[in-house]
């Protein structure tokens, strides 16, 4: 699925691709499940931070079969099943991908679940636990907690030991991320969380708040951070980018942490290998398991962009070529 204008989802056009090979270096996969991410939307849009040239696919994260070795690739041999994480080009039947992009898959799971544990799992283990540096006992605080993202955060922070409080905006939602492990839900639409989060926390605030969403959300985070607390910046869901007022930084020693995911793949690549070796540990114990809550063949891509856009959707998204 290729976007030649950049139009947003219905600029997804199907065209049929050349034979691929495998380049030194290099796998190609036979993709059997695709995971859709918010930032999929993003780039088909010329809104996301990584531009690539057109024409481009998107998909960033996917599972399937190795069909062909390139030079020097080792460790890995035809027919093995991989997940594979990207920058882009991943709404396709077969890619060629780098050796260091692509991770064996442990024995019983599945395409779906692999597709659906790559990017979304890697973003919250890394954020919560390099960036964040989250422990055990403390207090997570994470928004839009139904999300892809955002259950893996609620998943992980579990995991960790942490006490989760979830938000989302509906009852079916909130008894998902509590279906998760989260300890505590709000409803933002019903009640001031800020003020809520305040109450769980005995007026301390939260430890650690993840924020996927930006925009006013980021502002009221800022009101309800526990001294010495950490605010993880994931991405900007609402469209709005917030300012941070630097006095508040300052009154309570908080930090304001960044995760910018795929840079590590340039600056620091062994993060991302202990990530997901620490994740199919954490899988293989039964203590995170990604939620695949609908599948759409691989040339309606357009449809379930626009599905996961309207914020009605639950966990992940999956496409099958």
């Amino acid at each position: 699925m290729i976007v030649r204008e950049l139009g947003g989802p219905a600029s997804l056009l199907r065209e049929e691709i050349h034979s691929i090979s495998a380049r030194p270096g290099e796998v190609v996969i036979d993709v059997k499940a695709v995971g859709c991410n918010f930032f999929d939307i993003l780039i088909t849009q010329g809104k996301y931070q990584v531009r690539p040239e057109l024409p481009f696919s998107p998909g960033a994260e996917v599972a399937g079969t190795v069909r062909e070795v390139g030079e020097g690739v080792e460790g890995l041999s035809v027919g093995d099943r991989v997940s594979a994480l990207l920058d882009y080009g991943g709404f396709a039947s077969a890619m060629a991908v780098p050796r260091g992009r692509v991770f064996p898959m442990p024995a019983g799971m599945t395409f779906e679940e692999a597709a659906a544990l790559g990017l979304v799992y890697q973003t919250s283990y890394v954020g919560l636990v390099r960036r964040a540096n989250l422990r055990e006992g403390e207090t997570l605080l994470v928004h839009a907690a139904a999300g892809g993202v955002g259950l893996s955060a609620v998943q992980i922070g579990v995991a960790l030991g942490a006490r989760v409080i979830g938000t989302a905006g509906s009852a079916d939602k909130l008894e998902l991320v509590k279906r998760n492990g989260a300890h505590a839900v709000i409803n933002y639409r019903d009640e001031s969380w800020v003020e809520r989060v305040r109450e769980l926390t005995g007026g301390r605030g939260a430890d650690v708040i993840y924020d996927p969403v930006g925009g006013d959300t980021f502002d009221k985070s800022m009101k309800c951070i526990a001294f010495e607390g950490r605010i993880l910046v994931i991405g900007f869901a609402s469209g709005s980018i917030p300012s941070a007022q630097m006095n508040r930084v300052l009154l309570k020693n908080i930090s304001l942490v960044g995760l910018h995911w795929g840079l590590y793949f340039k600056e620091n690549p062994r993060v991302l290998q202990e990530a997901q070796e620490a994740l199919f540990s954490l899988h293989a114990e039964g203590k995170i398991a990604p939620l695949v809550s609908e599948t759409y063949p691989l040339d309606r891509a357009s449809s379930a962009l626009v599905a996961l856009g309207s914020r009605k959707t639950t966990g992940k998204i999956v496409l099958i070529p």
